[in-house]
């Protein structure tokens, strides 16, 4: 008989607290994951201090896993069977529910948010991908805005999906990508990349190296008085291209304010943000929206492109993982970290000891 613990957020502002939690059971199109690693995302921060996306209390936040499936509901046995070692993308930020909490020993998550891990790749370095990559799918390919969340558009820039063919920039369409060091901006570089863009990143300069890795055709530093201009004339440097807009995964004043100056440039264009973007100075030729990380435009990506593209290495578990302990009391301490603030890293927890 399986025991299953969560890390539980009780209300609002207040620690984590380790204690009993029912077994979750697969339903239609759903597997359970025994977690063996989990990750922080700086969202799950927000959820635990402020309650936003919390429907109820109590809750078991977080939403990346990786781990040994458990159980496979109908409809998901084409993909998975028990036993399976896959890394999936937990969805308590829509549904509310306890059981879709990545902060337990024992997760569910639907097949089509889900993909085998290859042998070669620890658990705790497979964690990083699950969330960054749902959101770098969203940010690039929907193709039609919409609403996420009340009032705040959900940008469009409708790219083509990654390919298992494909690596490097072939098509002529380029991208900026702003916090290319982050988890979202990496994923988002790797994703490009691997749909034929062109992508020039903006980062720290002690990160340019990851950035290149991930498949950045430039990089410039974000401290530099000149970036602006350097950023405008990379996208100049390359006539004939297409360029499609600006993804900026810090989306604080100051980067908006580089983002807004790099579109002006060129008569306006999308803005893609991983926050919401502000409710003013935003000129009329420039559509700006806030990506929102659960969106079934991803499942292609997790069913045709993840696990193929893990084996060749032609996706990478980047940033690395900065493990905090292992076991479920230390989700808390993890939490804090992030929240405290990391650069190129991504904070994980490892659970249950699986070979």
């Amino acid at each position: 008989m399986s025991f299953n613990q969560a890390a539980w957020l009780r209300e609002a502002g207040k620690p984590l607290e380790v204690s009993e939690a029912p077994m979750p059971v697969a339903g239609p199109g759903e597997i359970v994951i025994k977690n063996a690693a989990i990750a922080i995302n700086p969202l799950d921060n927000h959820m635990q201090d402020l309650g936003v996306f919390v429907p109820s209390f109590p809750a078991i936040l977080g939403c990346d896993v990786a781990g040994i499936v458990h159980e496979v509901g109908a409809e998901a046995g084409d993909r998975f069977k028990k036993g399976d070692r896959v890394i999936g993308h937990a969805i308590n930020l829509v549904t509310g529910q306890p059981r879709d909490g990545a902060y337990a020993l024992y997760t569910v998550v639907q097949a089509n948010k889900a993909a085998i891990l290859p042998d070669h790749i620890a658990f705790k370095d497979g964690v990083v991908v699950p969330f960054a990559l749902e959101a770098a799918v969203t940010a690039l390919s929907v193709k039609e805005p919409g609403t996420a969340m009340p009032g705040v558009p959900t940008p469009a820039l409708g790219l083509p999906y990654p390919s298992l063919e494909q690596r490097g920039a072939s098509s002529d369409k380029t991208l900026v990508v702003y916090g290319g060091s982050s988890s979202v901006g990496f994923m988002v570089t790797q994703v490009a990349t691997a749909a034929g863009i062109r992508v020039i990143s903006i980062a720290s300069a002690k990160n340019f190296d990851m950035c290149t890795a991930c498949g950045a055709d430039a990089v410039f530093d974000y401290h530099e008085a000149s970036l602006v201009q350097d950023v405008i004339d990379a996208v100049k440097s390359q006539p004939g291209q297409e360029f499609v807009g600006i993804f900026d995964a810090v989306a604080g004043p100051e980067t908006v304010a580089h983002d807004l100056a790099i579109l002006a440039e060129f008569g306006g264009g999308h803005l893609a943000c991983s926050h919401p973007p502000p409710a003013e100075g935003v000129p009329e030729n420039v559509k700006a929206g806030m990506i929102f990380a659960v969106n079934d435009v991803a499942t292609p990506v997790w069913r045709d492109y993840v696990t193929g593209a893990l084996q060749s290495g032609a996706l990478k578990c980047l940033p690395q993982p900065t493990v905090v302990g292992k076991g479920l009391e230390f989700v808390q301490e993890a939490l804090d970290k992030c929240k405290a603030g990391v650069s190129a890293t991504k904070i994980v927890v490892e659970l249950l000891k699986i070979m």
